[in-house]
């Protein structure tokens, strides 16, 4: 059965990590993210080290450093999604366009996970629907 391990990291540590991770061959597994009952934002960068996967948290940043030159798109498709979903900024990321929202939405601004659904709503139906 595979181990998990988890830690929390400050946002400084990602790349450093990161290179780390890749001269080691450990594989970028996911990262992903959400926001708190505080509203701020957990991404979370998993590795698999062996029999393990290991966890990284960073907790309540805005804006974090892209790690899509070490891991290529690995991890730069997840940064976009986090980016477009809840707002979370990567420093460094080349952004491809929307994956998800139309340009148009929301000024091309929108973060749909921390978005009030009546929000959006106004902002895709057209006038008259």
């Amino acid at each position: 059965m595979q181990e998990f391990k988890s830690f929390e990291i400050k946002k400084e540590e990602i790349v450093p990590l990161a290179k780390k991770m890749k001269e080691n061959g450990h594989r970028l597994v996911m990262i992903h993210g959400f926001v708190d009952k505080e509203g701020k934002h957990v991404v979370n960068y998993q590795y698999e080290v062996g029999n393990c996967i290991e966890s990284y948290t960073v907790k309540g940043e805005d804006t974090l450093p892209s790690i899509s030159e070490i891991y290529d798109v690995a991890a730069s498709w997840p940064e976009e999604e986090l980016y477009e979903l809840m707002g979370v900024k990567f420093e460094g990321l080349n952004m491809r366009g929307r994956l998800f929202l139309p340009d148009t939405m929301l000024e091309g601004q929108g973060h749909i996970l921390v978005t009030p659904l009546d929000e959006l709503r106004k902002k895709t139906l057209k006038e008259g629907e």
